[in-house]
């Protein structure tokens, strides 16, 4: 039974959670710098969205395959362990290839190389709490994953700041060159990455299949999680590609923004891509890793289900806040768009501090969250958390002297540090142990959905509705996080 599985003592869940220290590293620099790369390699405001589709698409695609197969895999590194190790390594190449892009679009695809090798590392992070923790230690878990990534995007987000102000690199550069402390920033990011992970990969121990077997004979009986059995996989595809070829037929139509064809066409896709799982079910080819990834999407637990709203609106946020707080801070708060002016590189440059702080509060927040969700329960806490960081975004529109803009991350950081915890304490209890990778992995098409939502549509709202001002993404982002409190309450554990 799950009461069987040992309880571990600080350190040992401190050493198994280390290396997300290093994956925000890279991760941090990734979100704070590369709509700062794009800009300086000549992309216009509102073509950033689209140059930021191949984080969330290479997250939907590498998660659940990185979880299905870590879910299969036992060999003499273990069961996550090797992927930590391999992905770690190619993430290190990736961050310091990255600032070196000579063109928007090697830039474009380096991100998407970068976003690959950050997942393979990350995702099986989460399984493997999941793997090694009772359900009663799950939460301080999740909690010291957010701790550690709110400590490591402190001092990642902070790099080129500290590259200009403490180490005198230059923080401008020649028209389409990226400056000396954003590259220098990459460089230190990509160690500090490597050496992190590696500290988890020869620190901590995994069970075995078989141990893992023996803790959950009890708790698999009784989950909800369906393990066999038929799918309508047509009805649901069928829906999604009448959706998907209407908004293609209205941009083609009535000549919307181009953007809106990212839209339809992934809803057209993953309609082929049902169709393809029907095929395999209808052949009794049932064996394959494809088909039960898609098995488990459409036969996910109902706590899943609920879960998965709550993941839509906080994550369409937080891309928001990604992908703008630059552009917003910089052409709102400094008064430029000229990426070669002091004023918009100060701007930017105080946006990686107002980042750094965000994960500095989700630090002080993750040492908190656990206590009060003992009290009021996780799905209160999330709410109550979700709410400040909805405040916190709104606020961005009213306060007009950058200087204070420290005080809204306030808001932000508790809800980071809540989306990065709560929601997988929650899903940990929920699902099968012998599918909590895959089911990890899943669960990211809840962020990754969002986020290409965001990609399709924050352009064309902001260019259509609100004059092209970035600024209106925070707002927008902060409408979204009062809906994903409002959804977190509706949640049944």
């Amino acid at each position: 039974m799950e009461q069987q599985k040992p309880q571990l003592s600080f350190w040992q869940i401190w050493n198994m959670c280390f290396g997300f220290l290093g994956i925000q590293f890279g991760f941090a620099l990734q979100n704070g710098n590369v709509s700062r790369i794009f800009q300086t390699l000549g992309a216009a405001v509102d073509d950033i969205p689209i140059l930021w589709v191949a984080a969330p698409l290479t997250g939907l695609i590498v998660q659940p395959i990185i979880g299905y197969w870590s879910d299969k895999t036992w060999n003499r590194f273990g069961r996550r362990r090797p992927f930590f190790f391999y992905g770690a390594v190619l993430t290190t190449l990736s961050l310091f290839i990255m600032p070196n892009s000579p063109t928007l679009w090697i830039a474009a695809g380096m991100l998407w190389i970068m976003d690959a090798s950050i997942n393979v590392t990350m995702e099986p992070f989460r399984a493997l709490v999941g793997d090694n923790l009772p359900l009663n230690q799950r939460a301080t878990g999740y909690s010291m994953q957010s701790f550690f990534i709110g400590i490591g995007a402190v001092v990642a987000s902070l790099m080129p700041w500290i590259m200009t102000n403490w180490l005198e690199i230059s923080n401008t550069a020649a028209p389409g060159e990226i400056p000396e402390s954003v590259q220098y920033a990459f460089y230190f990011g990509g160690a500090v990455l490597l050496v992190a992970v590696f500290w988890t990969v020869f620190t901590t121990k995994e069970y075995t299949p078989e141990q893992l077997a023996s803790f959950e004979q009890a708790s698999d009986a009784k989950e909800s999680s369906a393990t066999s059995g038929n799918v309508n996989f047509a009805k649901v595809a069928l829906v999604l590609g009448f959706a998907g070829a209407s908004v293609l037929a209205s941009v083609f139509g009535f000549s919307l923004e181009k953007e809106l064809y990212l839209l339809g066409g992934l809803l057209v896709t993953f309609c082929f891509v049902l169709l393809l799982a029907g095929w395999y079910q209808n052949q009794q080819k049932t064996d394959s890793g494809f088909y039960h990834i898609m098995f488990d999407l459409m036969t996910m637990p109902k706590t899943m289900k609920q879960l998965a709203l709550v993941q839509f609106f906080s994550w369409f946020a937080l891309f928001a806040m990604w992908i703008y707080t630059t552009p917003a801070v910089t052409s709102f708060h400094y008064l430029s768009t000229d990426v070669t002016s002091k004023a918009y590189n100060d701007g930017a440059d105080w946006v990686g501090v107002l980042f750094a702080a965000y994960n500095g509060f989700a630090a002080l927040a993750a040492m908190c969250i656990p206590f009060i969700s003992r009290r009021v329960g996780l799905k209160f806490s999330h709410a109550f958390n979700l709410i400040l960081g909805a405040l916190g975004l709104l606020s961005f529109k009213f306060i007009s002297d950058p200087t204070y803009l420290w005080v809204p991350m306030i808001g932000v950081g508790f809800a980071w540090a809540s989306i990065l915890s709560l929601p997988y304490a929650m899903l940990s209890n929920s699902v099968p142990q012998n599918k909590m990778g895959v089911y990890m992995g899943i669960f990211n098409f809840f962020i990754v959905i969002p986020q290409l939502l965001a990609a399709s549509v924050l352009g064309v709202l902001l260019k259509s509705a609100f004059d092209n001002q970035p600024i209106y993404a925070l707002i927008i982002g902060g409408v979204a996080y009062l809906l994903a409190a409002l959804s977190v309450t509706r949640v049944k554990l």
